[in-house]
């Protein structure tokens, strides 16, 4: 088995490690610098793990597997996703990404995390991260995680999100995100939010995002952070600036900032 995962501000990579651990499996980020075709070619079973975004997998995840979708063929996947509270079919959506029996899903389990976006009216102010709240989510991930693992181990085939209700639930979520909803909004959030980053004027030009940025959205040209128009709304900009110059989704400057 090996691991491949994103993660924007941490929550996936933590979630990922610690499977990883308790699997005995090797570890990748879909960042990393590695030949995927080979690592996913030697590997029986891909353990997959994203955050989830409406109730969808994140552009950058989306875009990897269909780089490398002929290399997933006929393999057997442990999908593991992390959410705020409440996703649908999350872990589901994922099978969309291949034809119908392409890949194999043996286990597929969401995951409950902190709360990671700071500029949210009321939400950052309810779920603002704590030292508190960072334990009791890590203890939580790693004791669910040991019994997920347990039952991979023992053959046991789980699939969260995979009922009718959870693919309701996920397409009332997920309806706005990719779809086109004249009713909704003129055109999906995705769409719109690739081309809704903003730099703020006490931007220094340091660079940090332009280096941590997993879309290569965020440029370093002219002494200015210039956006390319194609953000998959990770945040990790938006933690990460050190002088919360950046914005995304919601364009007041985060109270907080999410370092995992």
């Amino acid at each position: 088995m090996i691991t491949l995962y994103f993660s924007g501000t941490g929550n996936t990579k933590f979630l990922a490690e610690v499977f990883s651990r308790n699997m005995g499996a090797k570890c990748l980020s879909i960042e990393a610098d590695a030949d995927f075709v080979a690592e996913i070619t030697a590997h029986d079973t891909i353990a997959v793990c994203y955050p989830i975004y409406h109730s969808r997998v994140p552009l950058v995840m989306r875009r990897f597997v269909h780089a490398y979708k002929a290399a997933f063929a006929g393999k057997k996947l442990a999908i593991l996703v992390t959410q705020q509270a409440l996703s649908g079919d999350g872990a589901r959506v994922f099978t969309d990404l291949f034809a119908v029996g392409e890949v194999d899903v043996i286990y597929a389990e969401h995951f409950n995390m902190q709360q990671n976006m700071g500029n949210i009216p009321v939400w950052s102010a309810l779920f603002a991260p704590t030292t508190r709240s960072r334990r009791k989510f890590t203890e939580k991930t790693e004791t669910k995680v040991r019994r997920v693992c347990e039952s991979i181990k023992n053959g046991v085939v789980k699939k969260r999100g995979f009922t009718q209700f959870s693919q309701y639930v996920g397409y009332i979520q997920g309806k706005p995100w990719q779809k086109d909803t004249a009713s909704i909004m003129p055109v999906r959030l995705e769409k719109r939010l690739m081309q809704d980053v903003r730099i703020h004027p006490n931007c220094t030009s340091c660079g940090v995002c332009a280096k941590i940025c997993p879309m290569k959205n965020l440029q370093h040209r002219g002494g200015q952070i210039r956006p390319q128009n194609n953000c998959t709304v990770c945040y990790r900009c938006v933690n990460r600036c050190p002088q919360k110059a950046i914005t995304v989704y919601v364009h007041r400057k985060p109270k907080w900032q999410y370092h995992f």
